[in-house]
């Protein structure tokens, strides 16, 4: 079929006037193909390098056209060096080393006509089902020739752009390795590439390799059998291959019938997003519906033609595809001969566990790996020779893990030390109350911190608190925007309650209206392996104090708010209860907290409550205001003690030290020099303790 080239003017309106979106995909596959805003930044309005592009797509096309194919490479000879960049926020783009390797099973799968569902096309184009004969093998070595496993990792908020300055953080040559950056955008499609003409120019190589996100990868994970082709889809761009329809990236219109993706053998059509095996367009008899490169979601094959395509741009020098698969490139990459065992490496389903519980552990050593010895000490088993161990740990502790690998030659070993935190299955006694001033540093004992990007997290400070001298500040600015840091308890034991009320003091300012930053606190009932959401404060709602540029310190407590959860019970009322604290930053200002604690009566060191058996106890109004009254009956005479606590266990106020007769007792509650909040009554007498909650307005 006829050549289209496309003229300058249009790839001048094609660069600016392709707007996209920066949200994620949705289950509608879409592919940003070619579409050169993407490439703004490089392009730069520079007139030339659209001159660039258009003269190097016109000699890649002459050379795909006559092209007469080269037999020494055929049948699975090429092999083409690929590296992922994962670049992620700590979320679930990070994806895993299993997702990634089999995104390139499947890639290879469908490239050698081995994919399981090849037979089943329609019978109008079994005859064309190609096997491209081209392998695609995970880097072992890196341009510095470092020993790799094809996967790097980058954390950075540019994720959700997946544009240019997201691949601008990262690069291998491009004519030594395909680069696939995975992210959590792509600027509103699945995944794009850029044909090899567009980028040809040594400007252009920073563009050149393929943006997915991350649950188009593969068919595990984060991703799913539906979404499994579209690596193969962008690769196919990155060979110079188009849609069948053209160069659009918006099948079924009309007007793709006057394109052509220059292939004989692929029928025009229009395009498809949905899976009808009878779509006939453009005139065609029978669309090729199934073709890797339609948006269809049933892709099963590419043609003999769009082989031809592909190999004929492998072997142009075009981006310098004819270098990626040659063997001195191949050894360049680690991948000419037996794979390279360099390094020792371990992942696991979780690090921190209650005694009793195990841990999935996972191999990710690299390359060639046959033997495995492990270490386990606390653990059970204690060693283990398989690839990917299960062990259980009986007692709290924190414990090292340690992995010697080997291929029948050598060997290359890891040890983690304090890889494994084990916490007591039955945890510290309700009430609980934390206010921080006997607590040096996090991570403490009784707390642990997520860190994500190792910038210091929650830490004890003593410049501010509600109570006391010490609180807990998360430094938090412009620069935090997007980042996620975690504060999380020890394991607590709630078990023979009936309910329980976790309270706690908060401070927080905005640098500007527009900040939504956003606070949350979450409870565990299996030792901190799923998270159930009990409150939530975000904006102006999590704001305490007026707007401030520069860096918030509560002036008083004033500047602090209150919140507590509703009563928490049933399938919360576990030995390894936990809470967390969970802050995203939206580039306000700091955030601090102080005074938690957990329990109807979370009062240091008091265990009683107002046990009916011992005389009733109540306070009213409640809330209450500048005045209240206690209501005890005292059941025999003698010495009684009324103090009003704070709830850290801090007496704020005595109201009655005296001998008192049986029967009816009230005493007036002055309350004007308290600040709001929750606060307890407690009445002694004669060793039994009392205890009733009330709300000061």
């Amino acid at each position: 079929m006829s050549t289209l080239r496309t003229p300058l003017s249009l790839l001048l309106a094609l660069s600016l006037a392709l707007p996209f979106s920066l949200a994620a995909q949705d289950e509608t596959f879409h592919c940003g193909a070619n579409e050169l805003s993407r490439m703004a930044s490089l392009i730069n309005n520079d007139p030339s390098r659209y001159e660039d592009i258009q003269h190097a797509t016109a000699q890649l096309e002459h050379f795909t056209q006559t092209w007469q194919g080269n037999a020494a490479r055929g049948g699975g000879n090429y092999v083409i060096p690929v590296v992922f960049h994962i670049i992620h926020n700590n979320g679930p783009e990070n994806i895993s080393d299993e997702q990634v390797r089999d995104g390139v099973r499947l890639m290879n799968e469908d490239y050698n006509k081995m994919n399981p569902d090849w037979s089943d096309v329609q019978p109008a184009f079994l005859g064309i089902v190609a096997n491209v004969g081209i392998t695609f093998k995970l880097a072992e070595l890196d341009p510095n020739g470092n020993c790799t496993n094809g996967i790097t990792r980058t954390v950075s908020t540019l994720t959700y752009d997946g544009d240019q300055d997201m691949k601008n953080l990262i690069d291998w040559p491009r004519n030594r390795y395909l680069n696939i950056w995975v992210s959590a955008g792509a600027g509103g499609a699945a995944g794009y590439s850029m044909y090899p003409s567009s980028v040809s120019g040594s400007w252009g190589a920073a563009a050149d390799g393929i943006v997915v996100l991350s649950n188009y990868v593969g068919s595990i994970g984060t991703s799913d059998p539906s979404h499994g082709h579209t690596l193969s889809h962008e690769a196919g761009h990155w060979m110079n291959l188009k849609h069948p329809w053209g160069d659009s990236n918006d099948p079924g219109l009309a007007s793709n019938c006057s394109m052509d993706d220059n292939v004989a053998d692929t029928p025009n059509t229009e395009g498809w997003t949905t899976c009808n095996l009878a779509g006939a367009t453009c005139g065609s008899v029978q669309d090729n519906v199934e073709n890797f490169m339609d948006y269809s979601y049933c892709s099963k094959m590419f043609t003999e033609g769009q082989k031809t395509r592909m190999l004929a741009a492998l072997n142009s020098s075009t981006a310098g595809r004819n270098n990626i698969w040659t063997d001195s490139n191949l050894a360049f990459t680690g991948l000419l001969n037996d794979p390279i065992l360099c390094a020792a490496a371990l992942h696991s389903d979780s690090r921190m566990i209650c005694a009793g519980s195990s841990i999935d552990f996972t191999d990710a050593s690299y390359n060639g790996v046959t033997q495995w010895t492990w270490s386990f000490p606390g653990g059970t088993p204690a060693t283990s020779d398989e690839q990917n161990p299960t062990v259980t740990y009986p007692t709290p502790g924190t414990y090292d893990v340690g992995l010697t690998v080997g291929n029948g030659t050598s060997t290359v070993a890891v040890t983690n030390t304090q890889y494994v935190v084990v916490l007591p299955s039955s945890g510290l006694p309700l009430p609980y109350s934390e206010g921080f001033e006997n607590v040096v540093s996090l991570p403490s004992s009784d707390w642990t911190l997520v860190d994500i990007d190792q910038d210091g997290g929650f830490q004890v400070n003593d410049n501010a608190a509600y109570t006391g001298s010490q609180s807990v500040r998360l430094l938090n600015d412009v620069n935090h925007a997007q980042r996620v840091d975690e504060l999380l308890s020890n394991t607590i034991n709630a078990s023979g309650y009936s309910s329980y009320v976790i309270s706690f003091r908060y401070a927080y300012a905005k640098r500007g209206n527009a900040d939504n930053d956003a606070l949350r606190l979450y409870v565990s009932n299996d030792c901190g392996q799923s998270w159930s959401l009990r409150r939530a404060l975000s904006g102006g709602q999590l704001a305490t104090a007026s707007p401030q540029n520069g860096s918030f310190i509560p002036s008083g407590q004033s500047q602090w708010g209150y919140t507590e959860t509703t009563a928490i019970n049933g399938d919360y009322l576990v030995s390894d209860m936990r809470i967390k604290f969970w802050f995203q930053s939206d580039g306000g200002n700091n955030l601090w907290l102080d005074d938690i604690n957990i329990n109807g009566e979370p009062i240091v060191g008091i265990n009683e409550v107002n046990d009916p058996a011992h005389g009733g106890l109540q306070v009213f109004p409640n809330p209450a205001g500048q005045v209240a009254t206690v209501e005890a009956e005292l059941t025999t005479s003698g010495p009684v003690k009324v103090e009003v606590l704070d709830m850290l266990g801090r007496s704020v106020q005595t109201i009655a030290n005296q001998n008192m007769s049986a029967g009816t007792a009230r005493w007036e509650l002055h309350l004007d020099g308290l600040n709001s909040g929750l606060y307890l009554v407690r009445v002694e007498q004669q060793g039994t303790v009392r205890v009733a909650r009330f709300t000061k307005d």
